[in-house]
This record gives structure tokens, sequence and C-alpha cells, in this order.
């Protein structure tokens, strides 16, 4: 009998184990939201792995992670926090960037403005109340919308009319909502399901704000380093490329990912 009891023993703790190693638990910046069900499914049909995906602001991840907190992969929509972490020794190996994201201005069909990305004076029309942003403290979009802004000469008569989402996803909520008449967020936000037939937006040009390049990092302290590196790898294959760019973003001509 107490044989039998250690058998059953031992044999929860192999499918426990198992059963961990076949989730990645993966930190993802909101502007991957539309994206990442289509990228979860299709790594766990090619691989087994299912994903546990955390959405928010790449700044807020990048504190969690340098205070220790447990995820396999973090992705930034920028390169610079992943960058810093690989610097402080939190990393596995280099930053991959896999895409770049684009930023629009999307205005909700109930204001009845048309969206023009030429100089961002639409921020200006008397009717534009309110202008929702992520927040750049911590946000990449944040401090893109930001510097678009000033290139364009508007920051300083609009900055009044700011309202600042945790995150890209929530300022695309406050537009939608009614809490903001016009938004600056991301393409693949302005392209999903939630929002493509509820406003229309126009891409700002991207040499006014810095690239928002979607930087991978495999965390050195994961658990699961072998099927954290296949997901990284996985993000830039032509399946994982494809579904990217339905979503906008660009995955052409990018840094190659180091080893």
């Amino acid at each position: 009998m107490f044989l039998r009891k250690v058998v059953f023993v031992v044999l929860g703790l192999v499918l426990t184990v198992g059963l961990s190693a076949q989730e990645l638990k993966v930190a993802a910046a909101s502007d991957l939201t539309p994206a990442m069900p289509k990228l979860s499914a299709a790594f766990a049909k090619q691989t087994g792995v299912q994903l546990k995906v955390s959405l928010g602001s790449s700044g807020n991840f990048f504190a969690e992670i340098r205070n220790g907190a447990p995820f396999d992969v973090f992705l930034s929509a920028d390169r610079s926090y992943p960058e810093t972490l690989e610097q402080a020794g939190k990393a596995d190996e280099s930053t991959a960037v896999y895409a770049r994201g684009k930023l629009v201005v999307w205005i909700p069909n109930r204001v009845g403005l048309e969206p023009s990305p030429d100089n961002l004076k639409i921020l200006t029309n008397s009717n534009v109340k309110k202008i929702a942003i992520a927040n750049p403290e911590h946000a990449p979009y944040g401090r893109a919308a930001v510097a678009a802004m000033v290139h364009f000469k508007v920051y300083d008569h609009v900055k009044s009319k700011l309202v600042l989402g945790e995150n890209v996803s929530q300022t695309a909520q406050f537009a939608q909502s009614g809490n903001a008449d016009v938004a600056l967020i991301s393409l693949a936000q302005a392209l999903s399901d939630t929002l493509k037939n509820s406003g229309r937006y126009a891409l700002v040009p991207v040499d006014s704000y810095p690239n928002l390049d979607q930087g991978a990092m495999v965390l050195r302290s994961s658990q699961n380093k072998q099927n954290a590196h296949r997901f990284v790898e996985f993000l830039q294959s032509p399946a994982a490329q494809k579904i990217l760019n339905e979503y906008g973003f660009e995955t052409h001509g990018l840094e190659a990912r180091k080893r």
C-alpha cells in the first residue's frame, strides 16, 4: 500500500512538471493584444506549448521583471526596455527585434472628423476636447505620440487636452468609450475587430517618432528556457510574420536576431 502511494505521488509530480514545461509565461506589450490569440494558437499547434500571456505596458513589465517577476519571455513595444534588462544581466541572450509597430491617429465615427496624418493639426480642432495617448512615462507608444506632436509643433497647443491611458489598449478604450475624441494608438489596434468598424485612422509619418521596434527577450531566470527560445524564434518564422503583417506590423528589413 505504501509503495502504491509513493508511485502515485511520483507520477503526480512527473505530470505536474510535464504540464508546467508545456506552458510559457509571456509578458507582452499591449500593442500585441489583437495578434496574440493567433500567435498563441499557431505556436501551440506547431509545438504543443501553451502561452500564458499577461498584457500591459512595457515599462511596467520592465519594472516587474527587474524586481524578479517569474516570466519566461518579455515582449516589449520597443527594444530599449529588454536591452536595459540585458545589460543588467536579466536576459538569457541578446534581444531579438522581430517586428516594428506603427503609430496612427484614430477617430471614432461619432466624432465626425476625418483623420489626417500630414501635420497632426487635426488635434487642434475645436471639436477635439480630449486626446488619448498612452502614458509616456512607461509606454513606448506614449513617447512616440509625444514625439510626433512635438515634431509637428502641436504639442504645446494640445497638451492640456491629453488624457493618459495606462497602456495603449486602455488608450484606445478611452476614445472608443467616449472619454476622448481622438487617440494616438498602434496600427494593430486600429485594425482589430474591436476598432476597425467603429472608427477611422491615418498613419502618422514614421520619421516623426522613434522606431517602435518590438523587442523579445528570454529571461535568464526562466525555468523553461528551451521552449522560451523556441517561441522567440517562432516569432521570426514565416507563419508568425504573416500574422504580424495582418495587424500592420512591419517585419521586413529588420535586424536579424543575435545569437
